[in-house]
């Protein structure tokens, strides 16, 4: 039996991403992407015009999901699509078992498999995402946010489906507004005004991805204690957050383009915008997983140590690289999906370490980021302890790298001084100060995962993901949110951001981290 570890040096595997995924991936995905035909036909009943006019998948239940977590939204929308046929879950599960999914069992490979789905409807995408495969017991559940028991399926963690299925989601509608304003864009002047916006729009769009990927490769702590799982209730509660406004940005500009409910971006957005309760992506989703911060405040502030920017770069950061496996369960059951050989199907070996005796993010056990979380934060510590090619700009140096450093300086002291009120917080996560304290610290959180994806994909080939243009314009827009002023001029990144975004459209390939080819 042959086993595919890691990004296969394939032509297949590297025309589909700049950031390859194992070839079992990309046919996986391409086979997905060929049953949902094509998304311009109308006679197709997964193509835009027939998913856009489809009925709201919950139905009334999508208020009551709206206060749930993303768990027990699943089911609700599974359960409530009385519009949809067979419901969302049985129509995704026929789509899934033919293309092959289920071989698929690492969580964030398993979201790259199902980009082509998530990205074309947030309600199908979700319930997708909680398909774990033919054969796999319905029996295995987790608690939900209200405590209920709920059944799940997928080797997404739960507070991740609706994160990962509206970065996608999102990205489709932005691809629709970039495709306008690129077309028309020479002929009509007045539309090369929404070029910023949609670059922005752009880098937030990444920004989220970042931290919703570096969640998914997080491997799962063996069991529950301080600082576990937050990077999960970071990513629910400041991607839709974030996400939010990016929204209403490109309703604007398809607005300002003439183009309405009636087109197909503007039907894109208004069906997405009525999805989102369903998926627990909306505000009241949000202020769940806030509350569950402003609980973990104490964790959320912890000090790192003196040398966490040192050494390699956390496996938690590296795409590319097949992610660290979760720890075996007490009593030797393997793991969901592992072969009886030891290794997943993805060809992942469970329980490896690293010869320097660290864990495959770059911890060392029982050390700094146990369980996966407070290591993101040397994505921050990394960047702005970086002086590389010259330190601040001098002599010609790299002006964009000199930039971005000092503003994750800048980040990186506001992350400090926010460590006391974070400590001394009261216990009632209702509080407006402890949410305030957590807005803040997840917006860090979100800056350093942006910051070690960056470093990572800065590998010498020149990939957009490396370079500093698409970073820097979402750590600005970090820190407006923060209010943190900008550390003295700077290079503008919007040009360079924009003319990516232009690019991909017009060249087929997705907005998302691993520039994914589009076949359609």
């Amino acid at each position: 039996m042959v086993r595919l570890a890691g990004p296969v040096p394939g032509v297949l595997a590297h025309r589909y991403a700049a950031l390859p995924p194992p070839l079992r991936v990309a046919l996986a995905a391409l086979r997905l992407e060929v049953l949902l035909g094509d998304p311009r036909d109308a006679a197709n009943p997964y193509s835009l015009p027939a998913l856009t006019s489809a009925p709201a998948a919950a139905g009334s239940a999508a208020s009551a999901a709206s206060a749930r977590s993303a768990a027990s939204a699943g089911s609700a929308a599974s359960a409530g699509s009385a519009g949809a046929g067979e419901g969302w879950g049985g129509r995704a599960g026929v789509l899934l078992t033919a293309a092959g999914l289920g071989q698929v069992c690492a969580a964030d490979q398993r979201v790259r498999a199902l980009r082509p789905l998530l990205r074309r409807d947030l309600a199908l995408g979700h319930a997708a995402g909680r398909w774990g495969g033919p054969g796999m017991p319905s029996a295995r559940r987790v608690r939900g946010q209200d405590g209920e028991s709920c059944p799940v399926f997928s080797p997404v963690p739960a507070a991740l489906l609706g994160p990962a299925a509206l970065v996608a989601a999102a990205g489709s509608v932005l691809r629709q507004a970039a495709l306008t304003v690129a077309g028309r864009g020479g002929g009509e002047p007045a539309l090369r005004q929404w070029q910023p916006v949609l670059a922005a729009a752009f880098a937030d769009l990444l920004a989220c991805e970042s931290l919703t990927c570096v969640a998914l490769r997080r491997p799962a702590a063996p069991a529950p204690g301080p600082g576990a799982g937050l990077l999960g209730a970071v990513a629910g509660y400041v991607v839709p957050t974030v996400l939010a406004d990016v929204l209403a940005q490109l309703g604007l500009v398809l607005a300002e383009c003439g183009h309405g409910p009636a087109s197909t971006g503007g039907g894109m957005l208004a069906k997405l915008t009525g999805d989102l309760p369903l998926a627990g992506v909306d505000a009241a989703g949000a202020a769940h997983w806030q509350g569950r911060l402003a609980r973990d405040l104490p964790a959320l502030a912890a000090e790192e140590p003196r040398t966490a920017h040192r050494g390699p770069l956390p496996a938690l950061f590296r795409l590319a690289d097949p992610p660290a496996p979760a720890p075996a369960p007490a009593g030797g059951v393997a793991a969901a999906g592992e072969q009886e050989d030891g290794h997943t199907p993805d060809g992942h070996e469970p329980g490896r370490l690293a010869p320097d005796g660290h864990t495959p993010d770059g911890a060392q056990l029982g050390g700094y980021g146990v369980g996966g979380d407070r290591v993101v934060l040397s994505g921050l510590l990394r960047a702005g302890a970086a002086r590389a090619d010259g330190a601040d700009g001098a002599d010609g140096a790299d002006t964009g790298r000199a930039a971005l450093g000092a503003l994750a300086r800048r980040l990186l002291t506001e992350q400090r001084a926010l460590r006391r009120p974070c400590r001394t917080a009261g216990a009632d996560p209702g509080a407006v100060a402890a949410r305030a304290l957590a807005d803040r610290q997840a917006l860090l959180w979100l800056a350093a995962a942006v910051l070690g994806v960056r470093e990572a994909a800065d590998d010498g080939r020149g990939l957009f993901l490396g370079g500093t243009h698409w970073a820097l314009l979402a750590l600005s827009g970090i820190a407006g949110r923060l209010g943190v002023p900008l550390p003295g001029p700077a290079p503008d990144p919007r040009a360079p951001v924009w003319a990516e975004l232009a690019g991909r459209v017009r060249r087929g390939v997705d907005c998302d981290v691993y520039a994914t080819r589009l076949l359609w």
